[in-house]
């Protein structure tokens, strides 16, 4: 939402011998030959001589022994074979990292009044009594930059939306290793959220329905590509854009910056009115025609809700709320060459059970065995209509939309600015540690 190459990332558990015991395995293979010749000397002779070389014959049997076992122990330690992920990826990552050890993002020191935290022996053990949650979250940075990695270099004009989205869902269930298909099963580990693939104005919350008519990626469009994974629920929120053609390199530049300057100004006791204020700075310092969109903000991340109850306003705010301690926000940025303000257009795929959905009488029949299939299958994790049609739900938009009316289930339309105009959007998503700011969506991509 580390700075190496997603490639690189799956673990390679390599069996091989060490320098001393290939050297020892050298000796063995040379001494073998040698008791192979003297083998056949021996058997030349043994009609002229055989009572004279008996007690050569049995050394050299027993050396013929020896030498078996050491052929034997060779062939065993070569066996084991290094375990790399597939194209596209397949295996899931806790199969490539030995004793849940994922990679850390990236890392980075408080300063000024909270550079105490970094060596406080205090804060130090808060950071120890948190290692699941450090796993957890780390295991899905993981899966989400080997998916990215597969996303962007499998991408490309004359797509369908469809196919991109169900290419990298079908990445991350398998990554994670959990379908979804089975009741509670997507609650373990999964899709954080569903693939949001927004073009051009359209800034967010796009992902085609089943119905949805085909929509064929163009060589002149600008790709939004925002996906989540979750662990146990703890959800790595990440975007990029994708291009294909230059004329858009300042765009995605400007808005790249302003969502690294609001990673690198976030921090514990930090006032989110302030990091706006540099996101909006950087992002108009470009020779662009850019505004960053005004009513888009970044947010906070609670266990089992996208959504917590901050934002991190993308311009200048008056906003005095504080970021702190153990904390984890999506710092996303979203630049437009258009207005800069978005309104609800389009066909809506996004929907998540409200975590404050009220307890009223539900007459419509299939509303009540629908929000009965979305508490067991999805919680208050985001979810869209193809869910639900992957689950074998089939004429649910009545009971859906009386959900959505009686307010238990909230919907997110398509969030677009005006025709004709061109979005970027970068995000990551960052831990507030007792001891440092870890960044743990960063790769060598963005």
């Amino acid at each position: 939402m580390a700075a190496k190459t997603a490639d690189q990332f799956s673990e390679l558990k390599l069996n091989g011998l060490s320098d001393s015991k290939k050297a020892s395995s050298a000796a063995s293979k040379q001494n073998g030959t040698t008791a192979d010749a003297s083998d056949q000397d021996s058997d030349d002779n043994d009609e002229d001589a055989p009572a004279a070389n008996g007690a050569e014959n049995v050394a050299i049997a027993g050396d013929k022994k020896k030498k078996k076992k050491k052929k034997s122990k060779k062939k065993k330690t070569g066996t084991a074979g290094a375990k790399v992920q597939s194209d596209p990826p397949r295996v899931p990552v806790s199969q490539l990292f030995s004793n849940n050890t994922y990679p850390a993002g990236q890392e980075v020191e408080y300063v000024g009044d909270q550079q105490y935290r970094t060596t406080n022996e205090e804060k130090r053990h808060l950071d120890r009594m948190r290692n699941d949650f450090l796993t957890e979250y780390r295991q899905g940075a993981e899966i989400h930059r080997q998916t990215r990695a597969w996303a962007q270099k499998n991408i490309k004009p004359g797509m369908d939306l469809h196919e991109i989205a169900q290419g990298i869902e079908d990445c991350t269930r398998a990554l994670t290793g959990h379908q979804g298909l089975e009741e509670g099963d997507g609650l373990i580990a999964g899709v954080g959220f569903p693939t949001g693939l927004s073009i051009n104005h359209c800034a967010a919350h796009y992902t085609p329905n089943s119905t949805s008519k085909k929509w064929v990626l163009g060589q002149q469009d600008v790709l939004k590509v925002d996906f989540g994974v979750h662990i146990n629920q703890r959800i790595v929120d990440s975007a990029f854009t994708m291009t294909w053609d230059p004329k858009y390199d300042n765009l995605l530049a400007a808005v790249k910056d302003a969502t690294n300057t609001g990673v690198r100004e976030a921090g514990i006791d930090v006032r989110v009115g302030e990091i706006g204020a540099a996101i909006q700075e950087a992002m108009e310092s470009y020779e662009v025609e850019i505004d960053a969109i005004r009513n888009l903000n970044g947010h906070d991340i609670v266990q089992g809700s996208i959504h917590g109850g901050k934002s991190v306003p993308i311009v200048k705010s008056n906003d005095m709320t504080k970021m702190e301690e153990g904390e984890i926000f999506a710092i996303e940025t979203f630049g437009s060459t258009g207005r800069g303000y978005v309104q609800d257009d389009m066909e809506v795929s996004h929907y998540a059970l409200r975590p404050d959905a009220p307890n009223v009488p539900l007459r419509v029949s299939s509303a009540r065995s629908l929000l009965n299939v979305i508490k067991k299958n999805f919680g208050t994790l985001p979810w869209c209509r193809r869910y639900l049609d992957r689950l074998g739900q089939e004429k649910y938009l009545l009971g859906l939309n009386n959900l959505v009316s009686s307010g238990i289930v909230q919907d997110y339309p398509p969030l677009v600015d005006q025709k004709g105009c061109y979005t970027a959007q970068f995000e990551h998503t960052i831990l507030l540690r007792p001891t440092v700011k870890e960044v743990v969506s960063r790769g060598d991509d963005y």
